[in-house]
């Protein structure tokens, strides 16, 4: 239906100089979906657990470090004519002061850890596609409550259009009225009653118009717009056929939700990450071979070689190759597995629990459909009647075939009519494109 209301949108969307800017429902939901401060926070995490994934990889590569240190020693009374040892030499040197220099490069590769980084970066991965869902459930939130607030601005401004032409037939009664005073037809009391009415429905225009203001003012918070320029829509030429057409059948848009929405997809997500953090919980029990390498070399002031020379005299190259086999290490291993376990039972009733909301709310808008079109239908036949009623007493008043009472009686029953017909008309369309939406996960053709 929204794409129904498209269409209407795009046609009306005419620019008009010295008017506000006017926002079609499209123009809302593609500004939200760019500005939203809520939908960028969603999107930061996709990347924090983007470059979780980058690391992880990172991790399979060996590790390569260089060191170096520098030291100066003061040894203010050194023993003469004995010999010392620095660096594995001998050194008869007596100085006070001395340095020894040392330079190292050392690298560390964990071989084989029974898959536990193999299957890190596997989780990884889950958990950057589980935060992408998150982020497109924030981003259907938003596109929900962009419909709901931009419908409710339809709905108000037509609301407003009625409480108009009330107010402007409440004044004519009262001119009337003032007129059956002035022959003596009318009593002041009679009068009053009108002028009520009057002022009642002045009230009700203020209230209708703040309505509207407020609506707005909730849609320019999602858009995330803080300057204070007008801000309106654009308000399409709504149809009954709109709120008339088929509402879609609740199984298949459950059936169809459950293979798209992004809540349900963040679930089994879960699920599959807990089936991998049982693996790597298991791996702790498995040895871990790794592997080093190093090559080093020093240098020291005590030595009558050159520096470039003790460099040359003192490198050495290593290499070792490294298994640890775990036997007892505090219940950890077992500790892991066993809430990796506990873990998946969590994601399970999770997937339950947002399986069994969908269903909930998919039926909330079916039944909100269901019952506000046949409300709609009723209510355009009880307007129908209210007004040929109204237009009826309102002859005979001004005849002076009917009384104030009457014909106020006859007034708010068409008003509230109206107010019936235009509630359950704007519900009905919202909620019949709330099922278009989760069957389909689109509010329009972008």
């Amino acid at each position: 239906m929204l794409k129904s209301m498209a269409l209407a949108i795009t046609l009306a969307a005419l620019p008009i100089v010295g008017q506000a800017k006017q926002w079609t429902l499209q123009e809302c939901i593609d500004y939200a979906l760019q500005n939203n401060i809520t939908l960028q926070k969603s999107r930061l995490q996709t990347l924090s657990a983007h470059e979780d994934v980058q690391m992880s990889k990172a991790a399979l590569l060996p590790s390569l470090s260089l060191q170096t240190s520098q030291n100066v020693t003061y040894r203010p009374w050194p023993e003469s004519n004995r010999a010392t040892v620095t660096n594995g030499y001998v050194e008869t040197s007596v100085d006070k002061v001395f340095y020894n220099g040392t330079y190292g490069l050392s690298s560390n590769w964990t071989v084989w850890n029974g898959n536990q980084n193999i299957n890190q970066i596997k989780l990884n991965k889950v958990t950057e596609q589980q935060a992408e869902q998150e982020t497109a459930v924030t981003a259907n939130s938003i596109q929900e409550q962009i419909a709901q607030l931009y419908v409710q601005i339809l709905y108000s401004n037509e609301a407003i259009e009625v409480c108009r032409q009330s107010l402007q037939t409440s004044k004519t009664n009262e001119m009337r009225g003032q007129e059956f005073v002035n022959v003596g037809k009318m009593s002041k009391a009679d009068l009053a009653q009108l002028t009520a009415q009057r002022a009642q429905d002045e009230y009700s225009l203020v209230e209708a118009e703040g309505n509207l203001r407020n609506f707005k003012r909730q849609l320019k918070q999602l858009l995330q717009l803080t300057t204070d320029e007008d801000f309106d829509v654009v308000i399409p030429q709504t149809t009954d056929d709109m709120a008339l057409q088929t509402i879609p059948v609740m199984t298949d848009v459950y059936n169809a939700a459950l293979a798209t929405r992004p809540e349900i997809k963040s679930a089994q997500l879960g699920i599959e990450s807990s089936d991998l953090n049982l693996k790597i919980a298991r791996a702790k029990r498995l040895p871990t071979i790794g592997v080093s390498a190093s090559a080093a070399t020093n240098t020291t002031s005590m030595s009558d070689n050159e520096w470039g020379q003790q460099l040359k005299n003192n490198f050495d190259l290593g290499a070792g190759l490294t298994l640890s086999i775990p036997i007892f290490d505090n219940r950890q291993a077992k500790t892991a597995i066993n809430k990796a376990k506990l873990q998946k039972q969590s994601y399970l009733l999770d997937l339950q629990d947002k399986q069994t909301t969908l269903y909930s709310t998919i039926e909330n808008y079916w039944l909100q459909a269901t019952t506000n079109q046949s409300m709609f239908q009723a209510a355009k036949a009880s307007t129908e009647s209210a007004q040929q009623s109204y237009d009826l007493l309102s002859e005979q008043f001004r005849l002076g075939l009917k009384n104030t009472v009457e014909l106020m009686t006859g007034k708010s029953n068409l008003l509230n009519a109206q107010q019936n017909e235009l509630q359950s008309k704007y519900l009905t369309i919202l909620n019949i494109n709330m099922l278009n939406f989760y069957a389909s996960g689109q509010l329009l053709n972008k």
